[in-house]
């Protein structure tokens, strides 16, 4: 019996659910950082931190697993993802009829919005939060109920709950994308427990591997109705190979899967993510090297008093003390392009975690800029001096 990766659909359905699924646009994060960016020639020396790709790119063994698939190219090899699927099923503890591979997050995440939201089912996510899902939950005609994080950055789960019973899905990511900030795993239970009946939960691990918090496989084992999405693009640097899952019982992924036709994937991308699965040291690795690099830029914005929400991701929040978008302007005149701003936080921009040397460069360019040492220089204004940060960004 097929898996669930190699589903056949007969030639009318197949034309069907792509028709249908036409109309919804998947939206993804390089799209958002190039809507937001400085329209200008791409420069080699630039300074891309504004994606939150990881910069160290796929491993040398998901380089050597692309190299040797190459002269296969030519052939469907769905046995691969199907392997792929058995193999991460195998590693989480899942029923591999749990999970369906998909070529990236993105479109997990479209269909699934499309599979639970409607204009009588509302979706609710954090603000700040990713916007992909709301603008897939437009096209559905849902409402998209925006709720502001906690003090502490979190999401609040129980202000989430009280503002839309209407609900069809809440969107969770977690870290979240943009501030990088946890949301504890016991508040992801509260959400589960006491949601309205009929809607499901969402959560986003695109960036769990980057800190040590538990995972939200654990609903999906227990049967709750709770889809998990897991990208390559992040920690396994594998961002522009597409390659991702989403994980829920088998119920909730038919209803996904209607939706999404045929989803035929990349074999480079399937053959790179399954060496990287193979990789016990890789995520170890990875996740040191992006805490390593983000403490130190950390260390180096308390010495010179910026203000910043604490990540532990990939991606954090600075606080400019100034319209955001003057600084991603000033900044991209000196060959650096940092992230978007998100309109709840007019003053803050985010900042992907690059290289040693990238953020060396960042920290240069946002010194010339925020001292008006440059000729594109920002009005003058009053630095924080106070080096903690959450208690004195905007919540």
């Amino acid at each position: 019996m097929p898996s669930r990766s190699s589903s056949p659909f007969s030639r009318r359905s197949f034309l069907q659910l792509s028709a249908a699924a036409a109309t919804f646009r998947i939206v993804t994060e390089p799209m958002l950082a190039a809507a937001a960016r400085v329209r200008q020639p791409f420069t080699k020396d630039g300074v891309m931190i504004d994606s939150n790709e990881n910069p160290l790119g796929p491993s040398q063994s998901a380089r050597d697993a692309i190299s040797a698939i190459i002269p296969l190219g030519g052939r469907y090899l769905d046995n691969l993802t199907e392997d792929l699927a058995h193999n991460f099923a195998q590693l989480e503890g899942l029923n591999p009829d749990c999970v369906q591979i998909f070529p990236g997050s993105s479109p997990a995440l479209r269909f699934t919005v499309v599979a639970f939201t409607s204009p009588q089912k509302s979706y609710v996510t954090a603000d700040p939060g990713y916007e992909a899902g709301m603008m897939a939950a437009a096209a559905t005609e849902a409402r998209v109920v925006k709720v502001p994080l906690t003090k502490t950055y979190a999401h609040d789960v129980k202000a989430m709950l009280a503002a839309a019973p209407d609900a069809g899905l809440f969107y969770m990511c977690n870290p979240n994308n943009p501030t990088g900030t946890l949301t504890p795993h016991t508040d992801l239970e509260y959400l589960v427990a006491n949601k309205p009946k009929g809607s499901v939960v969402m959560v986003d691990e695109a960036y769990i591997h980057f800190c040590d918090a538990p995972s939200t496989l654990d609903f999906v084992k227990a049967g709750k109705d709770v889809v998990v999405l897991r990208t390559f693009s992040k920690t396994y640097g594998m961002a522009g190979l597409r390659c991702g899952f989403a994980i829920a019982r088998p119920e909730l992924l038919d209803q996904i899967t209607e939706r999404s036709g045929w989803n035929f994937m990349p074999v480079t991308a399937v053959a790179a993510a399954s060496a990287s699965l193979k990789d016990p040291g890789l995520i170890p690795e990875r996740r040191r090297i992006n805490a390593t690099v983000r403490q130190e830029t950390f260390q180096w914005l308390d010495r010179n008093g910026y203000s910043y929400i604490p990540s532990e991701s990939n991606c954090f929040m600075l606080d400019t003390k100034r319209p955001g978008k003057q600084v991603i302007d000033a900044m991209a005149q000196q060959k650096v392009f940092i992230g978007r701003i998100w309109p709840i936080m007019p003053t803050c921009v985010r900042i992907t975690v690059g290289t040693a040397e990238e953020m060396a460069q960042f920290q240069s360019a946002l010194q010339k800029v925020m001292l008006g040492t440059t000729a594109f220089s920002l009005p003058a204004a009053r630095l924080s001096r106070n080096p903690r940060r959450a208690a004195v960004l905007p919540t």
